[in-house]
């Protein structure tokens, strides 16, 4: 099983071998139109258990993101519980993204 946590680099490297994953961005719409990474799919985390089973596939490898990981870490440990075996939170969240891997995505 994976393990609960991705680093920003593995998560760009599974991006730049053009494997399939689903960027759930579990923060709040107005900040997402702040920062996002491009093709992330927004369900804010109190939307979560209304929504997932009805919009993602469990079979997906999906990544959680959020502003520090720790929304993210929380909404990936209910999905796992939930049956999403392939899913995990991305560790420092879009914060540590903009900071390692694409700063044009603003910090805030």
């Amino acid at each position: 099983m994976l393990n609960y946590e991705i680093s920003v680099a593995d998560l760009q490297r599974l991006r730049n071998e053009g494997l399939p994953v689903v960027l759930l961005d579990v923060r709040e719409a107005w900040e997402v139109q702040t920062a996002a990474i491009e093709g992330s799919v927004n369900v804010p985390m109190g939307e979560v258990p209304a929504r997932v089973h009805t919009e993602l596939d469990p079979d997906d490898r999906i990544v959680v993101i959020c502003h520090h990981g720790m929304r993210s870490l929380s909404v990936t440990a209910w999905l796992r519980r939930e049956g999403f075996d392939h899913v995990q939170s991305l560790a420092g969240g879009l914060d540590q993204w903009s900071r390692e891997i694409d700063p044009s995505v603003p910090r805030y």
